[in-house]
């Protein structure tokens, strides 16, 4: 099933096609249709492909798959909605016109809509996310196909802003409590669209909680988990709390790292060395904890090597492979660390394909098999011609 064809302006037949064709292609084994199936239906979470597709699965799990992806938590759900579009409620469907409007950055649109109806600006959506307007500036926790940032984000947000807007209005994404602050955080498309830092900035200068609503939560700590540690770094600048060694270590702080280290337990001084090796500039804190003896193995999910290559850290790459980190270690995927160079080559930042190039060339000359899968050596050559390209 092509996720390409999920819009917004769903119908019934449109649906009832998009649930047939996920039920051939999961049968058929295509990975893409398993992958869906295994992010967005709660009997086939955690599987593997391998085990995924032993269990059965009809119609009626494909349309709970295709409600899923729309944000609803079931097919009745799902067919209520179009009901209610089909019969042209005027709430909902100016609520999913302004929507679009954001992600597409229409915000002459916008305007117009929450001047002839201010009310819009507090209103909800109806999927299960339950997320505000101001929300979908953030491309998270929202529908997928609306997970896009326009270059005019941050004058999009002052809109919402101006017009009344609740800063920390929560939604239901992510177990509930998450706010606008929270999900921009945590956002690729903000981040790749360069506009993560200045929609933080407008969201602290109007008054968003710095470290999350929830008891105990950490925005640093979240942005990092979720590979922003732009974001981290800029929330600890502005005041955000950094709650123990391993975020401080992700945000590249070493005085830090060095004063907790001392009450820091084998466990969190393993993360910490994995998080300073996923962001630029970690080097320095990496050679500190493996010169306190934190075993470069070290795997809580994948090892360091793994995430300096998704990095692309050279310098990171090099020292720990003089450390001897272990090259054929698997991720949490089932990935080697060449393996997974390969993977960013083709799906990372495309203007860093020459130092994915290097890593692989590197890994390599350090032993790294190149037989892991049966395609492995024919993708190496293809990274090498796109980094010369």
């Amino acid at each position: 099933m092509s996720l390409d064809s999920l819009s917004p302006h769903i119908n019934l037949e449109q649906s009832r096609k998009q649930a047939k064709d996920l039920l051939k292609t999961f049968r058929a084994g295509e990975r893409n249709a398993i992958a869906v199936v295994r992010s967005h239906h709660p009997r086939f979470k955690g599987l593997d492909d391998a085990l995924a597709t032993e269990r059965q699965f009809r119609l009626a799990d494909a349309q709970l798959v295709v409600a899923r992806l729309h944000y609803f938590e079931s097919w009745p759900k799902l067919l209520q909605h179009i009901e209610t579009l089909e019969r042209q409620d005027p709430q909902v469907a100016r609520f999913e016109k302004a929507a679009d409007a954001i992600v597409a950055g229409n915000i002459e649109t916008l305007r117009e809509l929450l001047r002839d109806h201010p009310e819009l600006v507090h209103e909800r959506s109806t999927r299960a996310h339950g997320g505000p307007l101001l929300h979908y500036v953030s491309a998270n926790g929202i529908e997928d196909y609306r997970q896009i940032t326009p270059p005019n984000a941050v004058e999009v947000a002052r809109q919402l802003l101006d017009s009344g807007a609740e800063v920390d209005a929560t939604s239901q994404a992510y177990g509930g409590g998450s706010t606008a602050l929270g999900l921009v955080a945590t956002s690729t498309p903000p981040r790749r669209a360069g506009v993560q830092i200045p929609l933080i900035d407008l969201l602290l200068e109007r008054g968003a909680a710095i470290d999350g609503i929830r008891p105990g939560q950490s925005l640093v700590r979240d942005a990092l988990a979720n590979g922003c540690p732009e974001a981290a770094r800029a929330l600890a600048e502005r005041g955000a709390r950094i709650p123990d060694i391993i975020a401080a270590a992700g945000i590249g702080r070493l005085e830090l790292v060095v004063q907790l280290a001392a009450e820091a337990g084998e466990r969190d001084l393993e993360r910490a060395l994995i998080a300073a090796a996923s962001t630029s500039g970690g080097h320095d804190i990496v050679r500190y904890l493996l010169d306190r003896g934190v075993d470069v193995a070290a795997a809580p999910g994948w090892t360091a090597l793994h995430a300096a290559t998704g990095e692309a850290d050279m310098q990171t790459v090099e020292l720990l492979i003089r450390r001897g980190a272990p090259l054929e270690a698997k991720n949490m995927y089932g990935g080697t660390v060449l393996s997974q160079a390969i993977w960013f080559g083709f799906h990372g930042d495309p203007a860093r394909i020459k130092e994915y190039a290097r890593i692989i060339d590197a890994l390599i000359a350090a032993g790294a098999r190149t037989d892991a899968y049966a395609e492995m050596e024919r993708h190496i050559g293809e990274i090498r011609r796109r980094a010369v390209a």
